[in-house]
């Protein structure tokens, strides 16, 4: 693809639009994307201009995830004439907060400690309270996209010397990670189960398998998207002879070995707003 294509793209991405702009001369102007990255802070820009004698008037912001009847209201809070501060409710969430002043014009939301499930659509209101109650909102809203570097949830192995074993690799990402599977002096041909389904909280999962995996072998699945890169190596131990005189075997057992690949955090763009924040989460790895 072309680079100036690519440069016009981000720039009109984090330049905004000015949205409903109009009536009563009230304006409104927000980011149409932000990116950000899981388990650090992210800011939703959001300003607004407004009729001058709405200045002397106590103004109440709101910010939700959604449009619509499943809406979800994130952040409310009131801003009283001759006080610095917008007050939010005693119930409010303190990982949001109002990161701008609306008597500034500036209504920009801070979510700390990001999630992907943090990722969606924003849309940020302000309404003018008195006598004459006028509200205004954007319409198009700003898409949050939460990013991650790869983390294995799971390895294990699944089945028996009768029907053959088959490995087993649950990934969590965003973008989400591609999956390879590592033998001792070649790339083995794995499939996926997944991604899961779209819209809930697995779908930033997925799901490698790989089959005619043998006893007495050791099996890495390697995980990877652009942020980073994370493998977990499994030992398979061979059956061990009978115990009894019925002939019955133990379970197979699984020694499982971690190492953490580098995980390198790319910040894409000009319009990610992160701020510094605690590290990331480690990953956790278990076994059936």
């Amino acid at each position: 693809m072309d680079a100036r294509l690519v440069c016009s793209t981000l720039l009109l991405s984090l330049i905004g639009a000015t949205l409903g702009s109009g009536d009563d001369g009230w304006s409104m102007k927000v980011h149409s994307e932000v990116r950000g990255i899981e388990g650090y802070p992210v800011v939703l820009p959001c300003t607004f201009s407004h009729p001058q004698h709405s200045q002397h008037s106590s103004l109440q912001v709101l910010w939700r995830l959604g449009h619509g009847v499943g809406a979800t209201v994130l952040y409310r809070c009131t801003s009283r004439p001759g006080t610095p501060t917008c007050e939010p409710g005693p119930q409010q969430d303190q990982r949001y907060r109002l990161e701008g002043n609306p008597r500034e014009h500036d209504l920009s939301l801070r979510i700390n400690g990001a999630t992907l499930q943090d990722s969606g659509r924003y849309y940020c209101r302000v309404e003018v309270q008195g006598r004459e109650h006028v509200s205004f909102e954007d319409k198009m809203g700003t898409r949050l996209r939460v990013e991650a570097p790869p983390k294995i949830l799971a390895l294990a192995v699944e089945g028996s010397e009768q029907s053959g074993y088959t490995a087993l690799c649950r990934v969590q990402g965003s973008p989400l990670p591609d999956v390879q599977w590592l033998g001792p002096d070649e790339l083995l041909e794995g499939s996926l189960v997944g991604p899961l389904s779209q819209g809930s909280a697995t779908h930033f999962h997925t799901v490698s398998q790989l089959r005619d995996v043998e006893p007495g072998q050791q099996y890495t699945c390697s995980a990877s998207n652009p942020l980073g890169k994370e493998q977990a190596t499994l030992y398979v131990l061979p059956p061990r002879p009978p115990m009894s005189m019925t002939g019955a075997s133990p379970p197979l057992l699984l020694l499982l070995s971690l190492s953490l690949g580098a995980k390198v955090l790319l910040l894409v763009g000009m319009g990610v707003w992160v701020v510094q924040g605690g590290a990331l989460q480690g990953v956790s790895c278990w076994a059936k």
